[in-house]
């Protein structure tokens, strides 16, 4: 990385921070007056809305309804630091995606209400600041990090009115009248309006948003599957190097992966588990720092996030060798199982938890024929006892985030009716940790998942990652085709 000059203040702008040990002490009238002259107009004109513009349109109006009169002020986030003067990657907050299509820092969304609904507002960061030296001087100035869209492109393309972030707390804290605020995102802003809010009128709030992602729409399903479609590739291109991988570690597995992720998407939707050995019992093994040996299980759960921001959620559970042993299929069939009976139960009207009633059925079923748990089947699921080995949930919601509409009423989630447009995971497994002395010594250190991202359609499902195969014998013959 570069070092920013140390600039002398504009005088009437804010302070530009300096660096304390950068190598120029200032800078000259003369080269300030150079800089501020002899740059092209670089204005985009006649720029179309986004994709996704009517479905956020949308979304705002169902928002508006739902808290008419009221003052609703969503933020994008601010970077973070992750060490001295580096920040972690920005990835904006899930409800100011899901409102705006907008992925930029700093940015707040506001409905201010009126007479009939709301009067919306997107509070943005201009271009730089070509006349005080802001564009080539400040840390965040587009010589830095790159050109930002001006708030007359920010409206062409988001179809809403865009006024200057840096004048939002002074707006916003100038009006009266009930405000909710999406808490977590911006410290400041919340600072600011400390006395209007209410911890429980925001989290209301949040709750509503959650659950306004829980049935997708034609662009989010679309962005879903391309999700799903770059995962899969994803995976394809693990297989074809797992010898490198047996002569490193999980973490070229890792970084095969993420190199997909980066390529044809934004980022990874969530940290990869790479999981080989013994490692695939630990639910998110995300150090990926262990070996990966011929005659093991390799676990990858990994998804690649769309630019637009939605995330796949893929396990398959694989021999590094290409082949299962004996006691390897036997698990891992049960698994499959397992998952074919909870995928068989998502369908528009079932309740959504009975895809993970199914399924563990199924796997305390084969507990008790193995004999590692005293049946009979009703009294293990009663009790729970299945649980040493199962572990998990047997999938959650999809979208946005990989655990999306998290903070839902229970009623509206996991106690509620699946409705079509609704994505799910369905994730069962089977975790036998190195050190359980409750089973035979063959079955510790083995760890199998199998994980599929389902969309309910209006006559059943359709599952979104069906192209990578599930069943062992087409896992096998897949491996063998890649590696050639």
């Amino acid at each position: 990385m570069t070092e920013q000059p140390a600039p002398e203040n504009p005088e009437g702008d804010e302070p530009i921070k300096q660096r304390k040990n950068g190598l120029y002490p200032g800078v000259s009238d003369e080269l300030a007056e150079n800089m501020r002259s002899g740059w092209a107009d670089t204005e985009l004109r006649d720029l179309q809305p986004v994709e996704q513009a009517p479905h956020t349109a949308r979304r705002r109006a169902a928002l508006s309804a739902r808290f008419p009169g009221e003052r609703l002020v969503i933020p994008a986030g601010r970077l973070k630091t992750r060490s001295n003067d580096t920040e972690y990657s920005f990835r904006v907050s899930t409800e100011y995606a899901h409102l705006t299509g907008d992925r930029t820092q700093d940015g707040i969304l506001v409905l201010e209400p009126v007479d009939g609904g709301h009067d919306t507002t997107l509070y943005l960061l201009p271009r730089s600041d070509r006349e005080n030296g802001e564009f080539w001087l400040d840390g965040q100035g587009e010589l830095w990090v790159g050109r930002r869209y001006s708030l007359a492109e920010s409206e062409q393309l988001l179809g809403v009115a865009c006024r200057d972030v840096r004048k939002a707390v002074e707006e916003l804290t100038a009006l009266d009248g009930p405000v909710r605020i999406v808490r977590g995102h911006d410290a400041e802003l919340e600072e600011a309006l400390a006395e209007e809010l209410d911890a429980d009128r925001d989290e209301e709030l949040r709750v509503f948003l959650s659950e306004l992602r829980l049935v997708k729409d034609e662009f989010e399903i679309g962005q879903l599957q391309a999700a799903v479609d770059s995962t899969v590739r994803g995976f394809e291109d693990v297989v074809k190097v797992l010898d490198k991988a047996e002569a490193t570690s999980e973490r070229y597995i890792e970084g095969t992966f993420f190199l997909r992720a980066r390529v044809e998407g934004n980022d990874i939707g969530y940290g990869s588990i790479c999981a080989a050995g013994p490692h695939a019992t630990t639910l998110h093994w995300v150090r990926n720092d262990g070996p990966v040996r011929a005659g093991e299980l390799l676990l990858l759960d990994a998804g690649v996030e769309t630019h637009t921001l939605y995330t796949a959620d893929v396990t398959r559970t694989l021999p590094v060798n290409g082949r299962f042993s004996e006691l390897q299929r036997r698990i891992y069939d049960a698994v499959y199982e397992a998952q074919e009976a909870g995928i068989a139960a998502v369908r528009p009207g079932a309740k959504y938890r009975d895809f993970h009633d199914a399924a563990q059925r199924v796997l305390a079923t084969r507990l008790v024929e193995w004999g590692l748990v005293e049946g009979p089947v009703e009294r293990v699921l009663e009790l729970g006892l299945q649980r040493r080995w199962t572990l998990h949930g047997t999938g959650h919601m999809l979208g946005l985030d990989v655990h999306d509409c998290a903070v839902a009423r229970r009623e509206a989630y996991v106690e509620g009716t699946l409705e079509p447009g609704m994505c799910l995971t369905v994730e069962p497994g089977l975790y036998f940790q190195t050190d359980d002395l409750t089973v035979p010594e063959e079955y510790r250190g083995i760890g199998v998942r199998i994980e599929d991202d389902i969309l309910v359609t209006e006559d059943g499902n359709r599952n979104l990652s069906a192209a990578l195969p599930r069943a062992a014998d087409e896992v096998e013959s897949w491996m063998a085709r890649l590696k050639g």
